[in-house]
């Protein structure tokens, strides 16, 4: 039997550069021989992607805050127990783009969720399961939201004021404070190479383990 998997996020604010680096570290476990799943959040299966969609979309209506709560665990149940863990047991190593970290920033920190209503919904839906590491792209949100911006058209999270995005990135950082264990900070404000040099060596630090 192969032994379980580690399963590795990426958070960050807008633009940081989560999905390019995501992906070149898959390529570089891939070569190491390592078996990846990449993957994100919201979304992963068919129905969270379509509980993703509405999410994401810019609309007349006003989203109630615990609304998109729900919804943010209702995808990540459908990812975590249908996908994410059956994969773990497998033996290979999953690779997110985002996960809880980023409803206790996002919808915590950003919406003003209180934090023990955040933590139940993750114990109900998750119970045990936290990432084995979480790579944290960090940059000023001033930086990451022109980079955003040039990528073209803004989703409804994207389209918010930056001080939303600045008690993001003051949650992400206030967690890895509190786990250094588990967080790994990435200046993403730097040219890409040097991040992804960064990324490079931490991934290949996760495989000499």
């Amino acid at each position: 039997m192969k032994p379980r998997g580690q399963f590795i996020t990426f958070e960050g604010t807008e633009g940081v550069g989560k999905s390019t680096q995501l992906g070149q570290a898959a390529s570089l476990l891939r070569d190491l021989g390592v078996e990846v799943v990449v993957t994100r959040e919201p979304g992963g299966t068919p129905m969270a992607e379509a509980i993703r969609d509405l999410l994401l979309a810019p609309r007349d209506e006003p989203v109630n805050d615990l609304t998109e709560l729900l919804l943010m665990f209702a995808a990540r149940a459908q990812h975590l127990h249908t996908r994410i863990l059956p994969e773990l047991e497998a033996g290979k190593w999953v690779l997110c783009d985002r996960f809880t970290d980023a409803t206790f920033a996002y919808q915590g920190g950003g919406r003003g969720v209180p934090a023990d209503a955040i933590a139940t919904l993750e114990t109900l839906v998750q119970g045990s399961v936290r990432p084995d590491h979480i790579v944290l792209l960090d940059a000023p949100v001033e930086t990451g939201m022109a980079r955003a911006r040039h990528r073209g058209e803004l989703d409804r999270f994207e389209q918010e004021a930056v001080a939303f995005f600045e008690r993001i990135r003051r949650t992400y950082l206030d967690r890895a404070a509190a786990a250094p264990e588990r967080y790994h900070i990435v200046n993403a404000a730097r040219p890409l190479e040097q991040v992804s040099e960064d990324v490079s060596h931490l991934f290949k630090s996760f495989v000499l383990r």
